[in-house]
């Protein structure tokens, strides 16, 4: 009876223990360490800080961007964005690359982030119990956001092939039909890993990748159309992979770890293009979920805050009233202006008629050069 009760209560409470899975991010600075604080021995020690809230996420975000945070910040929030960012208002990338990786445990994360473009990165555990938070910006005229899950149609054997070679392996194509062939890419430790697109977890995480560097190729393409501009927005490239879920649940931890060590060698690559882009004006967010039933959800979502005058917001309302009052409004306002030109009218007559009258004992700046014995 006693294996019966724990056998019960361990099933109540396996939902909760994986709806608590930890997650962490890593802050990648740009280049000559601009932007973020350098980590102390103990940090680069132990390779993570104080674990901090994901509302904390999205403000280092907001700030990044160039924008205030929300007031509803806590002290202890505003304490640990202020471990996170150097505090030089002059000095702001104003370009976010954000990422987050589904089903990326602890574990997984450690085995490689060492080893890759995040083993020099700012690290920090994701408290559990606050999962979900907005990262609020202005409208579409202040910051453009770029969505890093935006597919693309028309996929063919040759995009796979172009990226699979970027990244140093080969692709074998089948004959038979497309996007089924098997991508091989060498590992660090000399061997190579296969995955077979006919295999749906395997097609998913290969075809995460392609979108992920088409999404940021246009990301590119759009920065510099923006340069050209007369105003430069900020700039927020957001997206979100659950290949690495999928890798595990169809082949295994192996394969998974496998697709992280080739997650990270494409990473690697993406931000050295971008900061090739934006001259090292940018700052990477890495953020891994290790929540594996929720891979659907965002963790960070964006919204925009349209924020209008008070002065606009009476006026519409005023003239929603009635027409009445829109006449109201006009006539005092055409009353103050024929006052106020009629006012500094009578003040510019009186002016010259004194100043062609004035004496010229005065000490004035008109008659500063006469002198008077």
């Amino acid at each position: 009876m006693r294996a019966f009760y724990i056998f019960v209560v361990s099933l109540l409470l396996a939902p909760i223990s994986r709806g608590e899975a930890g997650g962490s991010v890593f802050f990648i600075d740009g280049q000559k360490n601009q932007y973020i604080r350098e980590r102390s021995s103990v940090d680069v020690h132990e390779h993570e800080t104080p674990p901090m809230s994901s509302t904390v996420v999205s403000a280092a975000v907001t700030v990044l961007l160039g924008f205030a945070p929300l007031a509803t910040l806590t002290a202890d929030g505003s304490s640990k964005l202020n471990s996170i960012l150097k505090p030089n208002p002059f000095e702001i990338p104003r370009t976010v690359f954000m990422l987050e990786v589904a089903g990326a445990d602890d574990a997984l994360v450690r085995a490689y982030s060492s080893r890759s473009l995040l083993g020099n990165a700012f690290k920090s555990n994701i408290v559990s119990d606050s999962f979900k938070a907005d990262i609020e910006l202005p409208d579409e005229s202040e910051v453009a956001v770029v969505s890093l899950d935006e597919p693309f149609s028309g996929m063919t054997d040759k995009d796979i092939s172009d990226l699979v070679s970027w990244i140093g392996g080969s692709y074998v194509a089948d004959s038979t039909r497309p996007l089924a062939g098997v991508v091989s890419i060498p590992l660090s430790n000399g061997d190579s890993v296969e995955f077979h697109l006919a295999k749906n977890g395997e097609r998913r995480f290969a075809m995460n990748l392609l979108v992920l560097s088409q999404n940021i190729r246009q990301a590119i393409s759009l920065h510099e159309d923006l340069l050209a501009g007369i105003e430069t927005p900020a700039e927020l490239m957001v997206g979100r992979l659950s290949g690495i879920n999928d890798l595990r649940e169809e082949s295994g931890e192996g394969k998974a770890k496998q697709g992280m060590e080739i997650l990270l060698a494409t990473l690697s690559r993406i931000f050295n293009l971008l900061q090739k882009s934006h001259q090292g004006k940018i700052v990477g967010l890495v953020v891994f979920d290790g929540r594996t039933h929720e891979e659907s959800e965002k963790l960070l979502n964006v919204v925009h805050s349209y924020r209008e005058s008070p002065r606009w917001l009476a006026e519409e309302n005023g003239a929603s009233n009635s027409t009445t009052r829109h006449a109201e409004i006009l006539i005092v306002r055409r009353t103050l202006a024929w006052l106020t030109g009629i006012i500094l009218l009578v003040a510019t007559l009186l002016g010259i008629y004194f100043m062609v009258n004035m004496p010229l004992t005065r000490d004035t700046l008109l008659y500063a050069n006469v002198k008077l014995d």
